[in-house]
């Protein structure tokens, strides 16, 4: 069944209000590129979940823009993945597929793997305290679990470790591993919160291994088995759904 954008969508802005709204540098942004954000944003936190029926005009007045930047926000959103159109519907939000899910995250592990195998000779101080900071952050969102927010900050804690590496062509597929997952509006823990748990302790362990100056293989190692261990999570879930 569609859902549509009239029924549950988020708050309307005024046109004074939207551009501050959606971030603090929008005015000097075009309204397509406004709009493509904040509609990206509703679809990544579930705000438009899968199915969700994208009514132009709808969301054009919510934001206080007309419909032609609209319309080229979802024309880039659905070249993403994001976003099909359904003849004698329109624009919905395209569904997650499952299998897209289980090759990016088995390619990410070994390109995050060795990432951040390449970058730990590179890693300080100051990023291990960073990284433990966001770490600590994590644990503390798993008292009132929200699992939207527990996968940006999982995403800024790995970003710590991978970011120093010293080869852009694997740093790049990184990049695009995590970019493929946003679109997938991919959170494993909503799936297996349980997994959440011992993610958080995983990545104590894996800061040890670097601050140690561990061997790369056994950093390389670590990385991925703990990024294939949320996969092998969620493949077990699923197969109880």
């Amino acid at each position: 069944m569609t859902e549509t954008a009239t029924a549950t969508g988020p708050a309307p802005m005024t046109a004074g209000t939207s551009t501050s709204a959606i971030a603090p540098t929008a005015a000097a942004r075009s309204k397509s590129e406004q709009a493509y954000e904040a509609v990206k944003s509703w679809i990544v936190d579930g705000t438009y979940s899968p199915g969700y029926r994208l009514v132009l005009g709808t969301i054009a007045k919510d934001l206080g823009f007309s419909v032609v930047p609209v319309r080229e926000a979802i024309r880039r959103l659905e070249a993403e993945g994001l976003v099909k159109f359904e003849r004698n519907v329109g624009a919905t939000v395209a569904g997650i597929d499952p299998t897209e899910y289980l090759y990016t995250m088995q390619t990410l592990s070994i390109v995050e793997g060795a990432a951040t195998a390449l970058s730990a000779p590179l890693i300080g101080g100051t990023d291990i305290a960073r990284a433990r900071e966001v770490n600590a952050e994590m644990r503390e969102c798993l008292k009132h679990f929200d699992p939207v927010r527990f996968t940006h900050l999982n995403q800024d804690f790995h970003s710590v470790l991978f970011e120093h590496c010293p080869n852009p062509h694997l740093l790049d597929l990184v990049h695009r591993g995590w970019n493929r997952l946003a679109s997938l509006r991919s959170s494993t823990f909503r799936f297996v919160p349980g997994r959440a748990h011992e993610s958080v302790d995983e990545h104590e362990a894996l800061l040890r291994l670097i601050e140690t100056g561990a061997d790369a293989d056994e950093i390389e190692k670590a990385a991925r088995l703990h990024r294939s261990a949320t996969l092998d999570a969620y493949l077990s879930q699923a197969k109880n759904l």
